[in-house]
């Protein structure tokens, strides 16, 4: 087995254990009165990551890995687990505003959207990591256009209530 498949099914592996934690956290979320936001987007989300993840595995499966920026990506990981940990049961993929105050702790003290920070940096890295420069410039200008012009306004709409 290669590094790059190695790297590849970890990316994969990784993706669907959020995706399981996060319906966790939105069902329980819910379930205790909170309110989802913008779901009608969330679709287009899910399409953007599908075809990142995609676009890595028909391309990349058989190239060499980039030693520096696998060391960039495992960096990032760091930065995930720090953003998961804070949020804790109130992380999900969705947005889903829970009654009290925002999370102001840990990566929050320092940037409004850290999980965005990162998930914008990984969608560049990963690509770079098996040496595909062009994934990771047309889904980083894909990501920004969605995450910019769409997710975050809706979820700091949410967040004033």
């Amino acid at each position: 087995m290669t590094g790059a498949i190695l790297f590849l099914a970890f990316v994969i592996v990784q993706r669907l254990g959020e995706l399981a934690l996060a319906r966790r956290n939105t069902r329980r979320l819910l379930e205790a009165g909170a309110v989802e936001h913008g779901a009608g987007h969330y679709p287009a989300i899910v399409a953007l990551h599908t075809a990142w993840i995609g676009a890595m595995v028909v391309l990349g499966w058989d190239e060499t890995l980039h030693l520096g920026w696998l060391a960039a990506f495992t960096l990032l990981q760091g930065f995930r687990l720090w953003v998961l940990v804070t949020l804790g049961p109130r992380w999900t993929t969705r947005i889903i505003v829970a009654a009290g105050p925002l999370v102001a702790t840990g990566p929050f003290r320092y940037l409004r959207h850290p999980n965005y920070a990162v998930v914008v940096a990984e969608i560049a890295v990963a690509p770079l990591v098996l040496g595909l420069p062009w994934v990771a410039l047309v889904f980083s200008v894909l990501n920004a256009a969605l995450l910019g012009l769409v997710r975050i306004p809706a979820e700091n709409r949410a967040l004033r209530g």
